[in-house]
């Protein structure tokens, strides 16, 4: 039958550590512990006097000063396996577990699930093939020497590492190793674990290697495990039930997540939150527990994914306490006016104002001048007016104190259009297509900075198809999103039918429509 030797790493909440380690050995299991050597002594002696009765807990004989990233990370967990592996002759499984992990099945049920399989469970993914790290330097852990922390030492690291690339003092990867990379939180057979013992001894050129590589935790024993056992008898995962957030940080579980933790298909889980004190108590009551049936369904990932997913648009649970003010509101009409030619839609603009009571406002999401009524400062900066795009137009329509309102966008805004049309108002979009000479393109090149005073005409003249292509691809995409209450008018199209599409727009008669279009310059530049 399995028995598990726990090695755990923990800096932290004595008191935390003591109950942790009797409830996991209770049930005849054993544990090595490393305190971290940066933590207080007093700490630490509360921990050993505390434990000192109990034969199935030992700890690691040197303690090391522990930090993110660094080898002491894996040296310290050495020195726990070594103390475990001496001190527990009967363990058959060696399990990596924090001060925040805690079992989420039964002893009873661990152990049948170690015996079920001889094999290790270790997250062991080809380093430069794997896409496991998203974000950050990846090469560049290995292949430089790492002296001084990133976390810490941030300037010193990276001004390191440069003088080694401007230097080329790159390093090659010992040869006969393949590089693995994976999560730190294992479970390994004792016989495993003798063998990488062994190869600490063994490979000094390995271990000086691994010293000054970044972050080894994530490479050391993933790399080492699949050297040494063959391929049929490695799990590629872990038996710890973990999530990241989108922002790259752990997870959190706390009382409420019982039911959901016992249901995946894991035997421990971290990270459970300090604060979680029920959740800490049932949790230790299950571990001593027998013949508790377990239903897996394993939908904790994705469960918090939707969940999450669903918080970022206010849908997760119920209506968020702000719901109400998020939409423009339901009766009112956004009239969105698209044209790349600004000073056409202004024209424009400018004759709507004079025949209708529609009240107007121009590219207020593009010319930071755009004139507009003091809102408290949101309207200060293009930022702020794009940022916080719904509040803004909530407060127009309040100060201007009507349903309807006309906007001018830029054909480039679509994510704007996009977030306007998602809306539970009424937005209806009229599209200003002009023709485009090559000498306002010229200007246009000039305008946003793509060329300038000096830039050769043979130059610009290589530029123009390009800009004249981004400019249809802009149109092209308005008209693929296949939004509601859309319509056109265009500089080759008759008054009539320019009349017939405006009057639909502004929800006017084509008299009014006529009126408004009637002058010959409307589309002039």
């Amino acid at each position: 039958m399995a028995k598990i030797a726990f090695i755990l790493l923990c800096h932290k909440d004595p008191d935390a550590i003591i109950r942790q380690a009797e409830q996991l050995t209770a049930m005849g299991d054993c544990m090595a512990i490393h305190f971290d050597a940066r933590a207080a002594n007093a700490d630490f002696d509360r921990i050993r006097s505390a434990l000192a009765d109990n034969p199935n807990i030992t700890f690691a004989r040197k303690r090391i000063k522990c930090g993110w990233g660094e080898w002491s990370l894996v040296q310290a967990t050495l020195n726990a396996v070594e103390a475990a592996e001496a001190a527990f002759p009967r363990a058959t499984h060696f399990y990596m577990v924090s001060g925040d992990c805690m079992a989420i099945k039964s002893a009873e049920y661990a152990h049948d699930f170690l015996d079920a399989e001889d094999v290790d469970y270790i997250e062991s993914f080809d380093f430069f093939k794997s896409d496991w790290i998203k974000t950050g330097i990846k090469q560049e852990r290995l292949i430089y020497r790492h002296y001084f922390n990133e976390r810490k030492h941030k300037r010193l690291f990276y001004a390191s590492m440069a003088l080694q690339q401007k230097l080329h003092l790159s390093r090659p990867i010992p040869h006969d190793i393949d590089v693995q990379i994976g999560s730190q939180w294992w479970c390994l057979r004792r016989r495993t674990i003798e063998k990488i013992l062994a190869f600490t001894r063994e490979r000094p050129d390995v271990m000086r290697f691994f010293r000054t590589t970044w972050i080894p935790d994530e490479t050391f024993f993933q790399t080492l495990v699949r050297h040494l056992i063959p391929a049929p008898e490695i799990r590629t995962r872990t038996l710890t039930f973990l999530m990241f957030s989108d922002y790259g940080m752990p997870v959190t579980f706390y009382n409420d997540h019982y039911d959901l933790l016992l249901a995946q298909d894991y035997l421990f889980a971290r990270k459970i939150s300090p604060e979680a004190l029920e959740l800490k108590s049932r949790l230790g009551v299950l571990y001593s527990a027998t013949g508790v049936d377990f239903q897996i369904s394993n939908e904790g990932r994705s469960l918090y994914q939707f969940l999450a997913g669903r918080g970022r648009i206010g849908r997760r649970f119920g209506t968020r306490f702000w719901e109400t003010e998020s939409t423009l509101g339901r009766e009112r009409e956004l009239m969105i006016i698209i044209c790349k030619k600004w000073h056409i839609a202004k024209r424009l603009v400018g004759r709507i104002r004079a025949a209708t009571d529609i009240p107007a406002i121009e590219y207020l999401f593009n010319e930071a001048d755009t004139d507009l009524p003091d809102l408290g400062g949101i309207q200060a900066t293009l930022g702020k007016r794009t940022r916080h795009r719904r509040a803004l137009m909530r407060m127009l329509f309040e100060y201007h104190d009507t349903n309807r309102l006309i906007i001018c966008i830029d054909p480039s805004n679509i994510e704007l259009l996009n977030d306007f049309g998602g809306d539970r108002s009424t937005t209806r979009l009229l599209e200003v297509d002009c023709l485009f000479s090559d000498s306002y393109l010229k200007g246009h090149a000039k305008r946003v900075g793509l060329a300038g005073e000096q830039t050769p005409a043979r130059t610009l003249e290589r530029l123009l198809p390009t800009i004249r292509q981004d400019i249809a691809n802009e149109s092209e995409n308005i008209r693929d999103a296949g939004y509601d209450n859309y319509s056109r008018i265009r500089e080759v199209d008759s008054v009539d039918v320019n009349a017939r599409n405006l009057a639909r727009f502004l929800a006017v008669s084509e008299q009014k429509a006529h009126e408004i279009l009637a002058i010959h310059y409307i589309f002039a530049d």
